[in-house]
């Protein structure tokens, strides 16, 4: 089974809800680059998710919410994100909409997510984007063990980053 098929079925799979998604974003012609765990993936050893967090150009958000609106996909909005459900799928597209994610579009790259060649936010800043997560102590105790667990993938895949990781983060790797 392919990572495209795998993640298709666990998102149960009667639509590939990423394949849409790299779709509008081409449609609308914007920027934007995949944060959170997906991210994660892209520099470590993959682990399940259903959640696809990405940031896209600030002034393409009301584009992209239009164009998907136009293709069936309900949206809906919150203080800090607005979030795609594409019919057919479980996967939860959540457009974070922070503005300090804002400087990941120019910093990101292409990488390989479960099988996409997606923009994705560059190590540095997905690993800002995975403190600023863990740090915020209104997130429920089970995301924010999710955002520690990914830390602490990534100082173990990338040492060099160990440098950028509180050290009591740290304490808890070694």
């Amino acid at each position: 089974m392919t990572s495209k098929k795998f993640l298709r079925s666990l998102a149960n799979g009667e639509t590939d809800a990423v394949q849409i998604l790299i779709a509008l974003l081409k449609e609308i012609g914007s920027e934007y680059c995949v944060i959170g765990g997906l991210a994660v993936n892209a520099y470590a050893d993959p682990v399940v998710s259903l959640d696809l967090d990405l940031v896209v150009i600030s002034g393409r958000v009301g584009d992209l919410r239009a164009a998907a609106e136009a293709k069936g996909i309900r949206v809906q909005e919150f203080e800090h994100s607005v979030n795609l459900f594409v019919p057919g799928s479980d996967l939860r597209i959540q457009v974070q909409t922070d503005p300090r994610y804002q400087p990941f579009i120019s910093r990101s790259q292409r990488r390989a997510v479960l099988g996409y060649e997606m923009s994705v936010a560059a190590l540095e800043d997905v690993l800002c984007g995975k403190l600023w997560a863990f740090s915020d102590e209104t997130r429920r105790k089970s995301k924010r063990q999710k955002d520690l667990s990914d830390i602490m993938r990534l100082g173990e895949t990338h040492p060099e980053l160990k440098s950028r990781i509180p050290a009591e983060i740290v304490a808890q790797m070694d």
